[in-house]
């Protein structure tokens, strides 16, 4: 039985990388030796996007994009969450919009180029049911 999964952010500076996870974000975690530090992420789901499709915008303009994966943080409040990450040191990429699925902005994970999304979700998130 799976009982969990277990998701890799690759960093060209591993620590800073490590070191917002803990002290940032504040998740919990094990020391499995030497620093290498693996975080507690709570509750986790899993959606399955087509890789090409057409807009919703009213003009059906024909999108596609390849194969990848993609890893987003949910949160139940966009903007009291950005505040208090502002609080301890978090940067983010743009003010927050409205994406139709939810409120989204992108989050700077330090020691790495690129960015998480964060949002608060217009769903009910089955992780949490």
């Amino acid at each position: 039985m799976i009982t969990a999964v277990h998701t890799l952010v690759y960093a060209d500076d591993p620590e800073a990388a490590r070191a917002f996870f803990r002290d940032v974000l504040q998740w919990p975690h094990t020391d499995t030796g030497g620093g290498w530090l693996i975080f507690g992420t709570g509750p986790s789901e899993l959606g399955v996007h087509p890789t090409s499709g057409q807009t919703r915008d009213g003009d059906g303009a024909p999108w596609s994009t390849p194969e990848h994966h993609e890893i987003s943080l949910v949160c139940d409040d966009l903007e009291a969450t950005m505040a208090e990450l502002r609080e301890r040191g978090a940067e983010f990429t743009r003010e927050p919009r409205d994406d139709g699925f939810g409120l989204t902005t992108d989050l700077v994970v330090p020691g790495s180029s690129q960015t998480r999304m964060l949002y608060q979700p217009r769903y009910a998130p089955p992780a949490l049911s």
